[in-house]
Parts: C-alpha cells; sequence; structure tokens
C-alpha cells in the first residue's frame, strides 16, 4: 500500500441552503479563456488551448498529462458513469484504479447508476464494483443525493467526471453541486474533470424561478444554461453559495463555438434515452413534455426528438407549426408506437406527432420551438390534454408558462418575459466562463 499524505486541514462551511423537494429527472494560465489563479486553476493547463494540432482532450487526459499533483499520493472518490472516459475512450475509473500514484477508494454513482443503464427516477443502491472491487455508493437512493461525512472520512479528494448535456433539468450537475458542499464541509476537496457542453455555449429559455428550486433546477439558470460542469462549478462557488475547495481540469482545445461532432471525442449516452447528440439538442425544450399525456418518445429510437399521443393529428400539427415559420427547425409529421416506455405513456400504442428535426444549429433555439408545439398541441387537444402540472412546473421553474397556455397567450407572449432574467444570468456567468465562445 503507497503512503499516503496526510488531509490537510480546512475550514469551509456547507451552504445554509438545503434541497428539499425531490423530482424526477428526466498554475494558472493567463489570457482569454484561461482559469484564473485562486479559482481552481491547474497548472500548465490553458483552458481553451488547442494542445495537439486540433484534437479534443477532456478534462481527465489533462489530469493525467500535467495536472497529477492533484491526486498524487492521495485517496480518491470518483463520481463518474460510462461518460467518464479519456479521448480514446478508456475509463476514468480504470485509469486512476491502476494508475501506481493514485489510490482509488471509492466511487459514487448519480441518477441512472455507475452503468447509466437505470430509468428515470430510479433509485439506485449501493453495491460493489465487480471490475475493480470498489465500493459503489449511491447518489441517487431515497433522499440522498450527496456523500455523507462517513463516505468521505476514508477519501482525500472527490473528483467528478460525467457528462452534461446542457439542459437545466438534467441531474447530473446538481449531483455535483451536493457533492462540492458536502466535500467542503468535511474539509475535502473537490475536483471536475471537464467536458465539453455538447449542445454549445448558447443560452436559452427562462431561467428558473428560485422558489420552484428541486433536483431538476436547484438554482437559477436558463433551460438551456451554455456552459460545460467545470463552468457551472465555479458559478454555483461564486454566485450561489455552494462552498468548497474547487479545481477544475479543463478540457484542452475546446471552444464554445466548436460542436461535437467535430471533436473526436466518442459519444457516450449519459442515460437511456439520450442515444445521441439530436436526442440532447431537442431535450432543453422537449423534456417539458414530459409534464403533459404526450409521450416524448421514450421506448423509441428518437427519444426527445418527438412527441405524440393517440389523439393527435399529425399532419394538422406539423401544418400548423410550420406555418410559424420558427427558424432552425423543420417539423415533420410521425407516427410511433413506444415498446416499454419507462415514463409509462402509451405503451405498445400507435400514436400520431411531430418530430423535430435541426436545420440550423446557430439559429435553433429548442426551447421556443418546444412552446410553440405546446401551444398548439394544447389547441388541438380539447377535453384529451392532461397536465401533471406539478411536475411540469417544476421543470419549467415557474407555473406561469403553464397558466399562459391554458388561457391561450401565444408564443410571444410566454417567452416575452424570459430575456431580462436570461440576460443577467449571461453576466454573472460570463466570468466563470472558461473557454472562449
Amino acid at each position: 500500500m503507497m503512503q499516503l499524505r496526510a488531509r490537510q486541514s480546512r475550514t469551509l462551511g456547507l451552504a445554509a441552503a438545503t434541497m428539499t423537494a425531490l423530482a424526477l429527472g428526466c498554475g494558472a494560465a493567463e489570457g482569454p479563456g484561461a482559469t484564473p489563479a485562486g479559482e481552481g486553476a491547474v497548472d500548465g493547463s490553458a483552458a481553451g488551448a488547442v494542445g495537439d494540432g486540433d484534437r479534443v482532450l477532456p478534462g481527465v487526459d489533462v489530469l493525467f498529462r500535467d495536472s497529477l499533483h492533484l491526486v498524487r499520493g492521495l485517496r480518491v472518490g470518483l463520481i463518474t458513469n460510462p461518460t467518464g472516459v479519456d479521448a480514446s475512450g478508456r475509463s476514468t475509473i480504470d485509469r486512476l484504479h491502476e494508475h501506481p500514484e493514485v489510490e482509488l477508494t471509492a466511487l459514487f454513482a448519480p441518477e441512472h447508476g455507475l452503468r447509466a443503464a437505470a430509468g428515470e427516477g430510479q433509485h439506485i443502491e449501493d453495491s460493489t464494483d465487480p471490475a475493480t472491487g470498489l465500493p459503489v455508493i449511491s447518489l441517487y437512493s431515497g433522499s440522498k443525493r450527496a456523500p455523507t461525512a462517513d463516505d468521505l472520512a476514508a477519501i482525500d479528494v472527490l473528483l467528478f467526471d460525467m457528462q452534461d448535456i446542457g439542459a437545466r433539468y438534467y441531474t447530473y450537475v446538481y449531483t455535483m453541486a451536493l457533492s462540492m458542499e458536502a466535500a467542503g464541509a468535511a474539509g475535502v476537496p473537490f475536483v471536475v474533470l471537464d467536458r465539453p457542453n455538447p449542445i454549445g455555449s448558447a443560452v436559452q429559455g427562462n431561467v428558473l424561478d428560485p422558489d420552484w428550486a428541486t433536483f431538476v433546477g436547484l438554482y437559477p439558470v436558463p433551460m438551456r444554461h451554455g456552459l460545460t460542469a467545470g463552468e457551472l462549478a465555479r458559478l454555483f462557488r461564486a454566485e450561489f453559495g455552494v462552498e468548497a475547495d474547487l479545481s477544475v481540469v479543463p478540457v484542452d482545445g475546446w471552444t464554445g463555438s466548436r460542436v461535437f461532432e467535430d471533436s473526436g471525442l466518442p459519444w457516450i449516452p449519459p442515460s437511456p434515452n439520450i442515444p445521441d447528440l439530436a436526442s440532447a439538442r431537442h431535450y432543453p425544450g422537449t423534456c417539458l413534455f414530459e409534464g403533459t399525456n404526450l409521450s416524448v418518445g421514450r421506448g423509441t429510437s428518437h427519444p426527445f426528438q418527438q412527441v405524440g399521443a393517440p389523439w393527435i393529428d399529425g399532419e394538422a400539427l406539423a401544418a400548423r407549426l410550420t406555418a410559424r415559420a420558427i427558424e432552425g427547425v423543420r417539423f415533420e409529421a410521425v407516427r410511433f408506437t413506444p415498446v416499454a416506455p419507462t415514463d409509462g405513456k402509451w405503451a405498445d400504442t400507435l400514436v400520431q406527432g411531430v418530430r423535430l428535426v435541426e436545420t440550423d444549429p446557430g439559429r435553433y433555439d429548442p426551447t421556443r420551438a418546444a412552446v410553440a408545439v405546446l401551444v398548439e398541441a394544447y389547441r388541438m387537444a380539447g377535453t384529451e390534454w392532461a397536465w401533471n402540472a406539478a411536475h411540469f412546473d417544476r421543470l419549467a421553474g415557474t407555473d406561469a408558462l403553464r397558466l399562459g397556455i391554458e388561457r391561450g397567450a401565444e408564443v410571444a407572449d410566454l417567452t416575452a418575459a424570459w430575456a431580462p432574467a436570461r440576460d443577467d444570468f449571461e453576466r454573472r456567468a460570463e466570468p466563470h466562463r472558461i473557454y472562449p465562445r
């Protein structure tokens, strides 16, 4: 067994706000984009710089390339799932477990589990990883959403390495935030091994009203936040009182203007119903339909790319939406049959609806497109429509959207009030961005 350094004592407080409402989810370098000293800087790694031609290297590669001092000789805990891999597709678990200067002692599993195979909202139990023999501690079991003091007692540093998809509703970044708080309270440094935001740096949709904070929206951020997990961690600490000894190991070669398909990185589904980038790109909008009785395509090959119900006239809905001339997207009439959908909607039933097809990524706003689909589908539905009002409002971060649709408001009216809060978010987020846009 290697000789381990004694843990350095720290006096970091836990943020006062505690999440009580749970919902199912869906050296410092200088220059632009560098991580400032004192803000989780990583020696020898300038964020946004291209190191090996145009190749993109995620944070885990940068950690082993030039930032091993963050974990060398320490007992390491790792929050991860199958998306935690290096540029060649090799697991971060394996790289840490096999490194002679690192002692990986515990794994932590978020929603969907260490293998990202469990359905949304399905509780994950503690287990043992068969490949390494390490304990797997669930951060999605009952009311547990963060490591306990006992979980952290045998850890010198806690790492986070998972692929976020850039939407407010996705729970991985709140697992990160609550784990940051827990680590801060225990005096354990927290390190984010950063990854690209696969849907880019655009900021769209409404900003969550803090009165509606739940695990599918814990802080006032937009539906499409435009930040990486590392950038969000910096924002959470600086703006939302998440106290932690934070370091962010940045992605080398990444900028906000790059697209994931050109990164050379493997796409690994971060959860069962985000099988590809198309689903991820539509998710900031179509996830809202989780709070209705329309299928979002769970149990099909195009989840979150299409919505439908047996009582919808798909051709008519597509025509209405096409007439709106919404930029960056095409609406196609579609029929599909959900098979064993994890949301239980319309299982083994032929439904009609529309499929959203992105035509111009630079102009497409999935949140605005989804509001248009909600408005038109609601108007066509009559008595067939049903809300899961509590869940819809949790996702929307307000009840104003649902109530506006019910009273017949137009899309422009429903979205007009979003801009000031979104602009304020962008101003607050800008100092914490790592990568040029």
